[in-house]
Order: C-alpha cells, then structure tokens, then sequence
C-alpha cells in the first residue's frame, strides 16, 4: 500500500467524483453484513454459476502450478497410505469439535475414516495456500474449498457420525423421528437450511430489547428510542447510537447485564438510539440519502429533548459506514453539532484482506443488482445465508447434525434469537453500498456523494474513537483500525478479542478485557505490538472517553421527550417487531 493511501487525512489520488446516477448504492452487517448475493443458498442460475466461480478459481490456480498440484497429489496419496495401515498421526485441529467422541480414536475404522478425511481437507487447503494469486482471488478459492470440506466431513452422515448412531440405539429410532420433524420443518420454514436456536424463549420487550425507556420521534424510516436515566444525573452532551441497517437494533440491548445502552445509561449518559425500519419493496428507493436525512432528523429530536446543541454518536457496522457519511456532510456544510464520534466493527476502507473479498468481483456484484432490482429489497434470507457459508462448519453443519442426527432442538441463546429475526435491506441501498464494497469510494476524496455533498472523511475534524474484534472475520480489525487514518481528528483505536457480534456484545465478566495503545500510527500491527491490556470490558473505556468530552453532569430528566417530541410508546417501539 502506497503512501498516499496509508498517510492520515490523505487518499488515493484518483479524485474523480461519482456522479449520483452511479451511486444508487453495500450482515452486517454490516457492512459486510449487508453487500452479497446469495452464493450458496440456491442451486439454480447465479447460484450454480457462483459456486463454479469460485470451484474454477481453485482449479484454475490448481493448472497453474501443474508441479504444486503433483506435490500436493503425491503427499495426499502418501498420507493415505499411511492411513491404511495406520501409521498417519493426522489429528484433528484444536476445538474441531466435530470428532470429539472417543470413538473416533478408539475405533480402528473410525480413525482411519476420520484421518483420511482430515488428509484430503488438509491438502485442498494447502493447494489455496500455496497459490500465488491476488487476495481476492485467494478468498473465493477458501470459500469454494470450505464450502467444499465442510460438505464431505463423515460426521454430516448417520453411518459416518458415530456418535448419532449411539444416539438412534438408545433411543430406539426416536431420536432419528425427531430428526425428520426437525428437516421438514426448516424445509417448509427456514428456506431449507438447520435452524440454529429454539427462541420461543425470546420475547422483544421482555427479556431481550428490555430497557426502559420511550420512542420519542417516528418516521417512516425509523423510530428515535430515549432510555430512561438511572442515575440522578447526566451528562450535558448526550449520546446517539446508530445501529446497521442490516439489523434489528437490539443486539445493543440484549438480556439485562448484557446490553451497552443499559450499560452506558448507567455511566450517567443520556442515551438515545436509532430502530430502523424494516424496508418492503415499497421502500426500494431508500438509499444513504434516505438514512442520512433519517440520522439528521434524529440528531434535531435528540438535540431538542436534551437541550444541547451538539452530540457524539456511536455508530456500528453499516450504521458506522452511514453516520461517517454523514459527519462528512455536515463538515462540508460547517455543521459542528457532533462533538465527537466513535465507531464500533465498521470497515471504511475495503481494501482490506477479509473473508468478505470472495464474494468482490463483477459477476457476483452483477447478480445481487439483479436479484435486488427484481425485488425490490435484497431479502433477509439471502443476507443471511450468504454469512452462514462463509463459516459453514459452525453454522450449518453443526446445526445439520444436532437438529437432524441427533434429534436435538437447537440452543436457546440470545444473540442467535436476534440473529433470527431478520431485515431486508432496499435495492437502492443495497446498490450503493455494492459500489463502496467494489470501489473502495469512502478511502477517495469525493468517490461517493450523500446529500449533495461528495464525502471526504478527512474533513472530519472532531475526535474519534474506533474499536475493532481481534477475532472479526466479516470486518477484520486492521481494516476498522484504518478509520483512524481516514477521519481528520484525533483518533483513539481499542482492540477486543471478540468477533464481529461479540464485539459490541462485550459485558463486563472476568474474561472480559481490550487493548489500547499509542496514538494510531499508519501500521496496525505496530500500534498492536505497543498496545496493553485492560481487564474488563471496552464499554467502560469507552463510556469514560464519552464522559470527558460529555460536559458538565446534570440533573436527569424526570420525564421523557419534550414538548415538541412527546412520548409515543413505550421502548422498544413498534418498527422493531415488523417481520421481514
């Protein structure tokens, strides 16, 4: 990477700005939760196509190193041998909790099932591996061969899962009865994928999404959502936070003592938050002008109840992504009413190695124009079985064997109950946020206009603070890291050792803890090397950079909303129970 694109508040040269006919525009999600088409999910037309992209790009690199590819046969054919005659010390990666029953070591047929197979991924992964080919390029060839692995392990079939087997003995067939009620179920009700959580235990209102609190100003795109203080104070600058359009709010208001609005309402920050609505096709032509005008009417609602001028937002995800374009917009019109800003899992620049980078090229991008303009809207069950295979082990071949094997229902856990209950994302939206993914426009001065204004994130002067997960695989933290290169204030970065959900899901606990490190510099991993850790969650370490740039603690407000903004509900509002 050049210079010039790594130095703060400079880009790439190329400045040309995007006219808005280019831009009708990208789960997370995210941002990446929001951008794919569904590669695996369908078994017809860019479905097939897709799959024998990526299966090409694995064998087409397989071509281009005829030796690497004899090497690779010439040690899978060796190892096998050595399975036969059981002399192979292949194992199982750890936590690979797929062979987990003694029976895989204990049974001479079973471990020589269970080795070869470990042999054969073991190999397809060094042929990706090996390869000398752009990281795009690298990526679609990983997914094909998970996609690929995964799909063939022994322990995805009754006779090669002994643990199932035991499990059908004891329970004289039932459990393989209880199996197909479980597939015909997810047949007729989950798209034909394994349900991953029994969550007739989640009820939005009651135990998750639970905080108090009141909607205190609804459009059609969103409803503004004021927690009630619990402290006899508060700070004077109050705090927005902008969830991703991809989902539904309330992972950032999960069970109680699991919820960072509840969290940050206990630090005396007063605290409001954004419940999108979830689009139809009628609402196909909402795009980043459409959130951003939604963003803005929010931050006057929240200014007005307050009674303060100037705010500092939170932003995550593709919420993260549309609240920079904003700040950008309201820098180029000299609005200085955001005192500062932080961002949570949210990836500004795209050029980033990640999982994410298979689905970047013009045939895939081409299809989810297509199936989102037929639509309307690009469905909830196409964003999220694109993220399902992108870990297929964990999240469908897991849930393959519990719910259809074994006869089990899936766990009760709330963040998969919210994971869910999905959102759709409108085609404009959608279109546009396929243009960042495939251009990398916010990294370039004037490469995207919202509200009139091409966005130049340099121009945002106000601190910053960014936080990434160690473990993200959809938004890796070296790209949210680049943030702070990127946006023209002073910048605080703080890495967790968490996923892409588990992230903004950090509760306090004794395994909870983050780093923070020097000044950002232009190199990631320098600023980790230097980084300490902190026990605890990064919650508080952000909740205490809020509180100094927060102003002076006031009395907390006895009632909710204002004059001009009364109360019309009860939290959570009613936009976060519209199905998708």
């Amino acid at each position: 990477m050049t210079q010039s694109a790594t130095s703060k508040g400079t880009a790439n040269p190329r400045t040309r700005p995007a006219s808005k006919a280019q831009q009708p525009i990208g789960e997370d999600v995210s941002a990446a939760d929001v951008l794919l088409v569904d590669p695996v999910g369908g078994w017809t037309g860019a479905g097939v196509r897709d799959r024998i992209l990526g299966a090409g790009q694995l064998a087409a690199n397989a071509v281009r190193h005829t030796p690497r590819l004899a090497g690779a046969g010439a040690g899978l054919a060796a190892e096998l041998a050595r399975v036969a005659v059981g002399r192979s010390t292949v194992e199982p990666a750890k936590g690979d909790r797929r062979f987990g029953d003694p029976t895989w070591s204990g049974h001479p047929g079973y471990r020589r099932l269970m080795q070869g197979y470990l042999a054969f991924s073991n190999s397809v992964e060094e042929l990706v591996e090996r390869g000398d080919m752009p990281w795009r390029t690298r990526e679609r060839a990983r997914f094909a061969a998970g996609v690929l692995t995964s799909a063939v392990a022994p322990t995805n079939t009754l006779l090669g899962n002994p643990a199932a087997i035991k499990r059908a003995f004891e329970t004289g067939g039932g459990s393989l009865r209880a199996g197909t009620r479980n597939w015909v179920r997810d047949l007729r009700h989950n798209g034909g994928m394994p349900k991953q959580v029994d969550d007739s235990g989640f009820v939005v209102g009651e135990n998750v999404a639970a905080t108090p609190g009141a909607v205190v100003f609804r459009s059609d795109v969103c409803e503004l959502i004021q927690y009630t203080p619990t402290t006899a104070g508060v700070r004077a600058c109050p705090v927005l936070v902008v969830p991703p359009q991809i989902n539904k709010y309330y992972f950032l208001d999960m069970a109680p003592g699991r919820s960072l609005v509840a969290h940050a309402v206990s630090r005396g920050l007063s605290t409001f938050i954004i419940s999108w609505r979830n689009p139809t096709a009628a609402n196909s032509h909402w795009d980043l002008d459409t959130y951003g005008k939604a963003i803005l009417e929010a931050m006057d609602a929240v200014r007005d109840i307050t009674g303060n001028e100037e705010l500092i937002t939170l932003g995550l995800c593709a919420g993260g992504i549309t609240t920079a374009t904003v700040l950008s917009y309201l820098a180029a019109i000299g609005d200085n009413r955001v005192r500062a800003c932080s961002f949570a899992v949210t990836l500004i620049d795209w050029n980033t190695p990640a999982a994410i980078g298979a689905f970047n090229s013009s045939t895939l991008l081409a299809a989810a124009r297509r199936k989102a303009r037929r639509s309307g809207v690009l469905d909830a069950r196409s964003l999220g079985t694109v993220f399902t295979w992108m870990r297929p082990n964990d999240l469908v071949w897991n849930y393959w064997v519990n719910n259809y094997l074994m006869g089990e229902k899936p766990p009760a856990f709330d963040i998969l109950a919210w994971n869910d209950d999905k959102t759709n994302l409108p085609g404009a939206l959608h279109a546009q946020f396929l243009e960042i993914f495939r251009h990398n426009s916010l990294t370039r001065p004037d490469g995207i206009e919202v509200l009139g204004q091409g966005v130049r994130l340099a121009e945002v002067k106000c601190d910053s603070y960014v936080v990434g997960g160690f473990s993200d695989h959809l938004t890796p933290w070296q790209g949210c890291y680049r943030a702070t290169q990127l946006l023209g204030g002073h910048s605080e970065f703080v890495l967790s050792p968490t996923g892409h959900i588990q992230t903004p899901v950090s509760p306090p606990g004794p395994k909870a803890h983050h780093f923070t490190g020097p000044t950002p510099g232009a190199d990631p991993e320098a600023w980790r090397a230097a980084s300490t850790r902190h026990d605890g969650t990064w919650w508080d370490t952000w909740a205490d950079w809020v509180i100094a740039r927060a102003g002076e603690e006031r009395p907390a407000p006895t009632e909710l909303g204002s004059a001009a903004h009364p109360v019309l509900c009860p939290a959570p509002g009613t936009y976060v129970h519209e199905p998708a």
